[in-house]
């Protein structure tokens, strides 16, 4: 007999995952907000991770936020968040919460899989104990628990959960074997048994940590290369001639994984008494790009005698990434911030976001249509993200937005180069 599989969070990670597994399990999808159950019931995805037609035929999948409907699983998958907070600390509060509401559903033999990144450790050290506390079982005894780290890429129609090999592992040898089994079945791209929940724990951390550092070398060329007069995606571009030079860009570094996942692992880090120089370094320079952006806009606008305090400047793009509708830790909002901290008045247009979330998060209406303000045309326009809508436009069509010697930021470079267009 076939067990209940029980997914915890339906969001970017959950719910692609629970529509996977009900190809050939049944399946409770659980979420704390209600809202987000009606929207999925009504077919309505506002990740867009998923389309209407296969929820309507997710037969399998029972969508509640019934916290007595998760009796029912014998497996339960956490993929909730796992961010920092305001000091850039691990914040466990949700896997925490999630941990003692499995917690007080859990049944003899029932298996525990968390996907949510962590630093290696804290699956053992921090949610078993909780697990233990509210059901009043014994871990490795009474119930089981493995990892299995999330690699899902929003807005990515390419690489999908299915043709992404999964790292999975488990606390004991036979349970590593039937959780591995149990991701078998609807992983086509195969998966990869780690010896321990830890590994499978540090894989994860490592694999945008890696990414993060990357990134931060090249905007740390960009800042050097800005010094010296030279346009950085050229010299890139000249360098990626080579056959193992790696193509990293210079950017704007936010999302919940690779602004967010280095602090779990320089955590556990500095826990154990050790410093972590380069993974630090890496995340300060990527968090002061925003900071940059603006500057270089304000001082592009000084050198063309255009108005700073009561200066016009559009922004487009206000998501973490492209094509992507995710506000979340966008950095594009420290940009913002730091534009209007010196008196510039700024309009913010965004072709996938959500615009209830993000006039909430920014605090001030979005611009609906491009090109129809009447307050005229502007003094600077920021390409922040580069949305297909944007690249369509051309630089003819983003240039039309200010007027003739506006400043024009296209911060990833995706307009070409362009003699009198600035980027990284």
């Amino acid at each position: 007999m076939k067990k209940t599989i029980a997914i915890i969070g339906l969001g970017y990670v959950g719910l692609p995952l629970a529509l996977a597994f009900a190809k050939k399990y049944q399946v409770i999808g659980f979420d704390i907000n209600s809202d987000r159950i009606a929207e999925l019931k009504a077919g309505i995805d506002t990740t867009r991770e998923t389309t209407t037609e296969s929820l309507q035929a997710a037969h399998n999948l029972e969508l509640t936020s019934d916290t007595s409907e998760l009796s029912k699983a014998q497996i339960y998958i956490i993929t909730v968040p796992t961010p920092v907070d305001e000091t850039n600390q691990p914040d466990m509060a949700p896997l925490l919460s999630a941990s003692k509401l499995v917690g007080s559903v859990l049944g003899i033999g029932d298996i525990v899989v968390y996907e949510s990144t962590v630093y290696p450790g804290a699956t053992e050290e921090i949610c078993v104990p909780e697990l233990e506390a509210y059901s009043g079982l014994s871990f490795n005894e009474d119930f089981f628990c493995g990892y299995s780290p999330e690699r899902i890429n929003p807005g990515d129609k390419t690489h999908r959960l299915e043709t992404i090999i999964k790292v999975t592992s488990g606390s004991t040898d036979a349970i590593a074997d039937e959780i591995d089994a149990l991701y078998s079945n609807v992983i086509t791209a195969g998966t990869h048994k780690a010896s321990s929940i830890a590994v499978a724990e540090a894989a994860k951390v490592i694999e945008n940590t890696q990414r993060d550092i990357n990134i931060a070398l090249m905007n740390e060329l960009s800042l050097i290369f800005n010094r010296m007069g030279l346009d950085t995606i050229e010299v890139l571009e000249a360098a990626g001639t080579k056959w193992n030079f790696l193509p990293f860009r210079p950017g704007l570094v936010g999302g919940h994984c690779i602004g967010v996942d280095p602090y779990y692992l320089t955590h556990k880090a500095q826990a154990l008494g050790y410093h972590p120089e380069m993974i630090l370094a890496g995340r300060s320079i990527n968090d002061s790009m925003a900071v940059h952006v603006a500057d270089e806009t304000i001082k592009e606008m000084l050198r063309r005698d255009l108005p700073v305090k009561g200066g016009r400047v559009l922004v487009l793009g206000l998501t973490f990434k492209e094509n992507c509708p995710d506000l979340r830790n966008s950095k594009v909002f420290d940009v913002v911030k730091t534009l209007q901290s010196y008196g510039a008045e700024i309009d913010l247009h965004d072709s996938e976001a959500d615009l209830e979330e993000a006039e909430q998060k920014y605090g001030q209406p979005l611009l609906r249509n491009l090109g129809e303000d009447e307050q005229g045309l502007y003094d600077a326009v920021i390409l922040a993200v580069p949305h297909k809508s944007y690249q369509d436009l051309s630089v003819e069509g983003v240039k039309s937005l200010g007027h003739r010697n506006a400043v024009i930021f296209d911060i990833k470079g995706c307009l070409g180069n362009i003699d009198d267009v600035l980027r990284l």
